[in-house]
């Protein structure tokens, strides 16, 4: 069912687009932690007051009163969902559309694999990806903290609340898998699929800056995931894991349409 030599290839390609993320990943982690500080939260809630409808649209209008709390709103709130996604897009790019528009994927077709095995195991290496960004990501915040400030990070409710992080990133990740695999023009699938997880984003931001924007919470699926919430140990993982079934369910039928699609090599 999957190509391991395919995953192999495609982990050598990846290996430095995947570490500059995690690069990036720990310059904003490094920094926000240094920012859980009495003085400097004072400093945050001036801001805050002076701008509520900007904090409130990122996810930081309440910084907390517990170092998971802290940084569920100031990392998992915002930046932990804009800058996987950049790179889902990227690694989808690189993993399907990069394939169908420079004719590369008649050589990959060309092998004995089936058409089946080879867009299983771009999927599986996309998910894979995810599930490794979040554990590094969260695996990071944790260490820091540890070092930082022993004994005040909550281990259970921050292993919630990456969890609950993985699932939706499953979920936006199989959204872009998807697009690609089901549109005839590969470039129009991934803007499709792309667009459609950025303007979930801009949804629930949008619902966040005020009441009157409250509704168009029920029209994206981020409102599953509470960091704040799930922080404060609060909250169930049903929604979690409805989100992650249904990214298991768009990469199977992506694989499935993908499989059955024409394609112009």
């Amino acid at each position: 069912m999957i190509c391991v030599p395919l995953l192999k290839r495609e982990l050598k390609r990846n290996i430095p687009l995947l570490a500059i993320f995690a690069g990036i990943l720990t310059l904003y982690a490094s920094v926000i932690l240094t920012m859980y500080d009495p003085e400097l939260g004072e400093s945050l809630a001036m801001m805050k007051d002076a701008m509520p409808q900007l904090f409130a649209a990122f996810g930081m209008s309440d910084p907390g009163t517990t170092l998971a709390e802290f940084l569920a709103n100031y990392l998992y709130g915002f930046l932990f969902l804009a800058l996987p996604l950049v790179m889902i897009i990227l690694l989808t790019n690189r993993l399907l559309a990069g394939y169908l528009d420079h004719g590369t994927m008649a050589w990959l077709l060309a092998t004995p694999r089936p058409r089946r095995q080879i867009a299983a195991s771009q999927a599986l290496f996309l998910i894979g990806s995810i599930l490794v960004a979040v554990l590094y990501a969260g695996g990071l915040c944790a260490l820091l903290s540890a070092f930082m400030y022993p004994g005040e990070l909550a281990s259970l409710p921050f292993l919630r609340l990456n969890l609950s992080l993985a699932a939706l990133l499953s979920l936006l990740g199989s959204l872009c898998f998807g697009g690609v695999s089901a549109l005839p023009d590969s470039r129009q699938g991934l803007a499709a699929g792309g667009g459609l997880c950025v303007l979930f984003m801009l949804l629930q931001m949008l619902s966040q800056a005020g009441e009157k924007w409250e509704w168009l919470q029920y029209l994206t699926p981020l409102t599953a995931f509470d960091s704040a919430a799930l922080a404060r140990g609060e909250g169930s993982m049903w929604p979690a894991l409805v989100l992650f079934m249904t990214a298991l369910a768009l990469y199977a039928a992506g694989v499935g349409i993908f499989t059955r699609r024409d394609l112009c090599l």
